[in-house]
């Protein structure tokens, strides 16, 4: 008999009454782990004559499958007069949730090779294991199975094969299938839309959208994060407006998508609502969302706010560590970034490869040449971790800034893997700080072979040439890009006043306010020249007249969405501007003269995540280029919300 714990054997299940008798007579079964241990309780079950129904079928089913004892599970089934398919589904589901799933699709083909038929529940867990692998192969073979057992009307079944298809990048036979289905469920939309936001086609999954009989809450926020995605956060916040118009309260995953979206724009208004609202909900201690607040409080000038979030915190992962580190190096606040850094070591968290980027950006923004060295050599000596080439261009970039071009150039050449974009192009950004013509030239050459149509390259050689009065070499550059059909990217700014974002381009009379804010720029400027203020027409890289370049200067997008904010805000309000380019160096100066002047905070966020802090007692200067958050990661899970 083997040693190991029994079970009892109702006498219910033997057709007996349950008296005093049979009870104390009931035989009691042993547990079964293996095969061998199997054939030693039926060996027990037939010595007692206890009947096969007392034995765990489902148990029976998962030891035999895919073994040749499987035909020996099929004759105890028999004997029990139960549909065998029942037990090997539960089989199926099983292996189709472990991490061998590929065990549903081999226990499938066994279960043909014996005419077992199968049913919904089989063709759903043998999916089920194909998603998990992403094989399109059999999930072919099941949709076949579908359409042969007559299952077509199963909605289930149906958007689980639109699953598939759409998500082993066979996005047309999912669409056609889609556009097939007599029947459609909010599941079936949800799945079209959210693998076409996951595939960058946000057109075709907001028409989708714009169709859709009935909406879940699924829905909007698949479409929020899809505009958030394929940068166009101004869309994204307009439809969580028209979300909320509708009565849809948002999930956590909406809230980490809005927030997103309100980092990117720079509206703070509507994240310190959201903000409110998650706490209210109970969301306090979703980690992303924490995580994505940090950003969004950061990236709109609020540190204070972001460190508060950061320190109620009751786990705290590498990513808001990160984004933290960043933040402090983003405000000037080099030392507290590094002392942050220290701490974090002392938690026991080790940094990943996304903590250096940050720390060399902190580097290179606050001229810490021998910190970067120490930080870039020790991802490698004290972590393990292999630099990527992200990694190069921070140092390419620390020197470069530092004016270290030639070690710059040298440390480029000594790289392991070939140099792209970026890290050519940080080197052109030294050159035009430090005038160095020759090797701008040498990186712009590598620029043209690597990205041929970024229009920023050209523009920043065209600048160092026109910084140097050399119009010609500046008309050779434009008429490349003529030839070439590049075109320069306008410029525009925008500042979100009660919750509207308002955008403004160079020289615009189009907005309605325009003849109020070209009035109140000329008071300003008047106030500015009293206390000094002269045109740094050196940054107007035109053949032009003095006088020309310094009205072209003033009607600069940053200024005037400066003065709409100034008209539109109570006094001592911060203003908050978001641009899309760089800002020039006159606007830089120009936005920290009116600062005093009307003795308020004003933050200026470029498109490389430079934040211009400017207030009538401080000044601070940083950039920022790494996003530490993967917001959208929750969302591609499908369900019925």
């Amino acid at each position: 008999m083997l040693n190991m714990p029994t079970v009892s054997v109702s006498p219910l299940h033997m057709g007996l009454p349950p008296n005093s008798n049979t009870i104390s007579n009931t035989p009691r079964l042993p547990e079964f782990n293996s095969l061998f241990e199997l054939k030693q309780v039926l060996a027990l079950v037939v010595k007692t004559s206890t009947p096969l129904s007392v034995l765990p079928l489902s148990r029976v089913a998962s030891l035999c499958a895919l073994t040749p004892s499987f035909t020996c599970a099929q004759k105890i089934f028999m004997h029990v007069g139960q549909p065998e398919i029942h037990f090997w589904n539960s089989c199926l589901r099983d292996f189709a949730e472990s991490d061998s799933p590929f065990d549903a699709i081999l226990l499938f083909h066994q279960l043909r090779q014996h005419n077992i038929c199968p049913d919904s529940f089989t063709c759903s867990f043998v999916l089920k294991a194909c998603l998990q692998m992403f094989d399109l192969f059999h999930g072919r073979i099941i949709h076949a199975y579908i359409e042969k057992l007559g299952l077509q009307s199963n909605l289930f079944l149906q958007n689980m094969v639109v699953h598939l298809y759409a998500s082993c990048e066979d996005i047309n036979d999912a669409r056609q299938l889609f556009d097939k289905m007599l029947q459609r469920d909010v599941v079936t939309w949800n799945i079209m839309i959210t693998q076409l936001v996951k595939r960058g086609d946000v057109e075709s999954a907001y028409a989708l959208f714009l169709q859709m009989p009935a909406k879940s809450v699924r829905s909007w926020t698949a479409m929020i994060a899809g505009f958030v995605q394929c940068g166009k956060p101004k869309e994204a916040i307009d439809l969580y407006a028209e979300m909320e118009e509708m009565g849809f309260w948002p999930n956590e995953v909406t809230v980490v998508a809005v927030l997103a979206a309100c980092a990117d724009l720079g509206a703070l208004d509507l994240g310190r609502k959201i903000h409110e609202y998650s706490e209210k909900s109970g969301f306090k201690n979703n980690i992303r969302i924490c995580n994505t607040l940090i950003d969004m409080y950061i990236k709109c000038g609020c540190l204070k706010a972001a460190r508060d979030v950061f320190e109620d915190m009751k786990e705290r992962t590498i990513v808001s560590w990160s984004a933290m580190i960043q933040g402090l190096a983003i405000h000037g606040q080099a030392e507290e970034a590094l002392e942050l850094f220290s701490k974090m070591i002392q938690t026991g968290l080790k940094p990943n490869k996304v903590t250096f980027i940050g720390l060399l950006h902190a580097c290179s923004h606050m001229g810490l040449i021998d910190d970067g060295w120490r930080f870039f050599a020790s991802m490698t000596t004290d972590y393990g971790l292999i630099p990527s080439i992200e990694h190069y261009g921070c140092m390419v970039d620390l020197l470069s800034r530092a004016g270290l071009l030639h070690e710059a150039h040298e440390f480029i050449k000594d790289m392991p893997m070939k140099p792209n974009a970026v890290v050519w192009g940080a080197l052109l950004g030294g050159c035009k700080v430090h005038k160095n013509i020759e090797m701008a030239e040498e990186a712009i050459m590598h620029l043209h072979e690597l990205d041929p149509l970024n229009d920023g390259y050209y523009v920043l050689l065209s600048n160092i040439y026109a910084d140097a009065k050399r119009w010609e070499d500046v008309a050779r550059v434009r008429k490349l890009m003529k030839d070439r059909r590049v075109k320069k990217t306008p410029g525009w700014s925008s500042i979100a006043v009660k919750g509207v974002v308002h955008e403004f381009v160079a020289g615009d009379e189009t907005h309605p306010q325009a003849e109020e804010i070209f009035k109140s720029w000329n008071q300003i400027l008047e106030l500015m020249k009293l206390k000094g203020y002269v045109a740094n027409t050196s940054v107007v890289l035109l053949n032009m007249e003095e006088s020309e370049k310094e009205r072209f200067l003033h009607r600069h997008s940053e200024k005037l969405a400066l003065v709409f904010g100034l008209i539109n805000t109570p006094p001592g309000e911060t203003i908050r501007i978001l641009k899309n380019l760089r800002v020039c160096e006159d606007c830089h100066g120009a936005l920290k003269l009116i600062s005093e002047i009307v003795d308020r905070e004003i933050v200026v966020r470029d498109r490389n995540r430079r934040l211009n802090a400017f207030a009538p007692s401080h000044f601070s200067l940083l950039s920022w280029t790494v996003n530490f958050l993967l917001f959208y990661e929750a969302f591609w899970i499908i369900g019925n919300g």
